[in-house]
C-alpha cells in the first residue's frame, strides 16, 4: 500500500527508538572520515520530532549487479552496490552496504527532514577513498550534492552528519566517486519533524510470493522460544482472549490441537495439514527489525508421527503461496522468533494475489498501528474447502490430499493504546477489525472490501471468540464493522 503514512511525535519516541534503531553507536576511535557537516540549520517548523534509522538488517542482495532492495524505509536502488555480512565487512550488527564504483538511492520521498547522519568506513583492507551525499527535491529526476565529498580513510565506523535546509520532500543518494575501492556505509538516520510520510518495515511476503520451491524437503526443526517471545499467561500474551475452538493440548485432538510455539499459538489440524486459527500479540517490541526475513520454511518435528507431516515443499507445483498465518515481519525481533513463523504448520495454501496483496496490505497496515503507539490481538484462521490459485481452477487439496485449501481466510484484530491491564482495558469502545476474503487469485487488493463482522465470522466458523471478556463487551465488539481508516 504505497499510499500509507505514519505519524511520530514526541510522546511515541520511545516507541520509535525500538522499531527504528536497534543497535550501538561504535566508539569512535581511530582513522576517521573527514566531517559532513554544513550549511545550517533550517527552520523547526512543527514540534513534533521523529527519528528513523535504516540499519540495512531487513535486506539481502549479494551481487553488484543494479537491482532494487525492499529495506525498512522503504525500497532503495542498489547500483554496484551490496549487502554485505562477511568478516571484512564493517557493520554496526549483521549487515552493512558494500558500496564500490555506483551509488545507492531512495525510491520513496521524506518529508521534514532536517539532519541526516550516515555511518560509514573502509571495506576490508581496501585503500581509502571518497563519496558524496545528494539530495533530491524533484523525486529522484535530478540531484545536487549535499556538503563537501567525503574521504574514507578509517577502518572503523564514524558517523558524519548533514544539515537540511530544505523544508519539502525529499530523497537522498550516496554515490562513489573514486572507482574500484570498497567502502561500507551502514545506520543512515533521518532526524526531523512532522509527518515523514514514509511507511515503515518490510513487506510480509516478498516479490514472488511464498513460492520459492526445493525439489527435496529441507528437514524438520522445533521452535527455541526465547526471551523476546510474548509472556505465557497474562497481559501480551498470545492467547489472553480466549480459546476460540477449545483447542486441546494432547494429541488425541488431531484436529483441534493446541500447539503453543512461544511467538504464537494455534489450533492445528492434522486432517487438514494446516491451522484451524492462529492466535498472537503484536507490539513495537516484536518488530524491531533485529532480523530479516528468513525464508527458512520446515516441517515441525514436534507433531505426532502418524499424521501427515508437511514439508518445506509440499506445495510445490500447487499454484498457491505457502501463507503464513502469524507473519514473518510481526516476528522480527530475533532469529528464534522469525524462524518460528516459518514452520509449515504456520501455513496455508493461500492464493498469490490474496497473500502478496490483500493480506500484506491488512498485515501493514496492524504494523502500522503499532508504530503509532498502539498494541494489537490478532487471530487469523481459514475455513472451507477449494480456493482458485494462479492455475485458475478450483483445488480442494494439494500434496495428494494431504492438504485441504481453505475457501475463505479470515482475520480478527483488537486494537489498543499501549498500557496495562489489558483485560479491563478492552471496552465496548475498543476498535475491532473483522476481515473474511475468498481464498482466489482474482481477490482484490484492497483488504477494506472485505470488512466484516465478528459475529459473521463466528457464524462460518462456530467458533467462540473474545471469551476471556465480559459478556457485554463481547456482544458489543463482535457487532461492530470497522471503516478501515
Amino acid at each position: 500500500m504505497k499510499s500509507r503514512k505514519l505519524l511520530f511525535y514526541t510522546a511515541f519516541a520511545a516507541v520509535i527508538t525500538a522499531v527504528g534503531c536497534k543497535k550501538s553507536d561504535p566508539a569512535n576511535t581511530g582513522d576517521t572520515g573527514s566531517s559532513g557537516n554544513t550549511g545550517t540549520t533550517g527552520a523547526t517548523g512543527s514540534t513534533n520530532n521523529y527519528t528513523i534509522v535504516e540499519n540495512f538488517e531487513a535486506g539481502s542482495k549479494i551481487a553488484y549487479a543494479a537491482g532494487n532492495v525492499d529495506l525498512y524505509t522503504g525500497s532503495w536502488t542498489f547500483d554496484d552496490a551490496l549487502i554485505g555480512n562477511t568478516d571484512p565487512d564493517i557493520k554496526d550488527g549483521i549487515k552493512s552496504v558494500r558500496l564500490r564504483t555506483g551509488n545507492i538511492h531512495m525510491n520513496f520521498d521524506i518529508s521534514g527532514v532536517t539532519t541526516l547522519i550516515v555511518k560509514h568506513a573502509k571495506y576490508g583492507n581496501d585503500a581509502n577513498s571518497t563519496w558524496q551525499l545528494l539530495m533530491s527535491t524533484d523525486g529522484g529526476a535530478s540531484y545536487a550534492q549535499v556538503g563537501k565529498d567525503i574521504n574514507e580513510t578509517g577502518k572503523l565506523l564514524v558517523a558524519d552528519t548533514f544539515r537540511v535546509t530544505t523544508t519539502g520532500k525529499v530523497r537522498f543518494e550516496i554515490k562513489k566517486t573514486s572507482a574500484t575501492v570498497r567502502v561500507n556505509i551502514d545506520d543512515v538516520t533521518f532526524i526531523g519533524t512532522g509527518d515523514p510520510g514514509i511507511a515503515l518495515g518490510v513487506p510480509d511476503t516478498p516479490a514472488g510470493g511464498d513460492t520459492t520451491h526445493t525439489s527435496s524437503p529441507t528437514g524438520s526443526r522445533g521452535v527455541t522460544i526465547g526471551a523476546d517471545a510474548p509472556p505465557a499467561t497474562g497481559d501480551n500474551s498470545n492467547l489472553l482472549l480466549g480459546n476460540p475452538s477449545d483447542a486441546l493440548a494432547t494429541m488425541a485432538a488431531n484436529t483441534n490441537y493446541l500447539l503453543n510455539q512461544g511467538y504464537y499459538v494455534e489450533s492445528y489440524n492434522s486432517t487438514r495439514g494446516e491451522p484451524n486459527w492462529v492466535s498472537w500479540h503484536l507490539d513495537a517490541g516484536n518488530c524491531t527489525n533485529a532480523t530479516g526475513r528468513l525464508d527458512n520454511f520446515a516441517a515441525f518435528n514436534g507433531l505426532d508421527p502418524t499424521w501427515f507431516a508437511v514439508q518445506s515443499n509440499s506445495y510445490q507445483g500447487s499454484g498457491f503461496d505457502r501463507g503464513h498465518n502469524c507473519p514473518s515481519a510481526d516476528r522480527t525481533s530475533s532469529v528464534d522468533a522469525n524462524s518460528a513463523t516459518f514452520l509449515m504448520t504456520n501455513m496455508i495454501p493461500q492464493a498469490p494475489q490474496n497473500n502478496q496483496h490483500t493480506w500484506e496490505g491488512l498485515e501493514t497496515y496492524l504494523r502500522d498501528q503499532v508504530f503509532a503507539g498502539n498494541e494489537v490481538y490478532i487471530l487469523m484462521g481459514s475455513y472451507g474447502t477449494g480456493g482458485i490459485g494462479s492455475q485458475g481452477t478450483i483445488t480442494n487439496t494439494i500434496a495428494g490430499t494431504n492438504i485441504t485449501v481453505p475457501g475463505n481466510v479470515w482475520k480478527v484484530a483488537v486494537i489498543l493504546p499501549v498500557g496495562n491491564g489489558d483485560l479491563t482495558r478492552i471496552t465496548a469502545q475498543t476498535r475491532v477489525i473483522a476481515v473474511n476474503t475468498p481464498n482466489i487469485n482474482t481477490v482484490s487488493a484492497d483488504w477494506k472490501t472485505y470488512i466484516t463482522s465478528v459475529n459473521n465470522i463466528e457464524a462460518a466458523t462456530g467458533y467462540k471468540l473474545f471469551s476471556a471478556l465480559p459478556a457485554d463487551v463481547q456482544t458489543a465488539l463482535k457487532a461492530k464493522v470497522d471503516a478501515g481508516d
